[in-house]
């Protein structure tokens, strides 16, 4: 890696690391992986569900809307404070799509597996309309947006799975 890189790669940590705003638009630091910082901002997503099973779907479906609502606001300030729109490590918003993935996936590991890759699916190969959304849409709703649709499109797959399998 040469110096440049690696200089540019610990500013960033530092940024991540110490503004409250960054640490957790990059999901707590898991946007830092070195590789699939999607991928690993997942998962503080599937954490947050387990966390919030018992309080019952009303609760969820509250704690899924004020997750993108402010994730507006902290995916589109942090791209601001790191002067990068988008970046790769800002996962509040697989860590929200994940949340909102799980509320229609069947409670099992096999359920909760299938969310988790049909999400990550969704969100790597955007079909229409995700890609449009990505590339035409500016700032935290932008950020945001995508990857609500790709959770909604993942969901809307686990439905039919659920449906078929009953």
């Amino acid at each position: 890696m040469n110096e440049r890189r690696r200089k540019s790669d610990e500013n960033l940590a530092r940024a991540v690391l110490t503004d409250p705003v960054n640490f957790l638009a990059f999901g707590f630091g898991s946007g830092l992986a070195p590789f699939a910082p999607g991928t690993f901002g997942s998962i503080p997503g599937i954490l947050l569900f387990w966390m919030t099973i018992e309080f019952g779907l009303y609760v969820q479906l509250g704690v899924a809307a004020a997750l993108a609502l402010v994730g507006i606001w902290i995916c589109g300030e942090s791209a601001r404070r790191i002067g990068v729109h988008d970046h790769g490590g800002i996962v509040w918003d697989e860590i929200t799509g994940m949340y909102i993935t799980l509320l229609a996936a069947p409670f099992s590991v096999a359920g909760w597996l299938l969310a988790f890759a049909l999400f990550r699916l969704m969100d790597i190969v955007k079909p229409w309309p995700i890609r449009d959304l990505d590339h035409r849409l500016g700032g935290g709703f932008g950020i945001m947006l995508d990857d609500l649709v790709a959770a909604l499109y993942a969901a809307v797959v686990l439905g039919l799975y659920r449906w078929l399998m009953i």
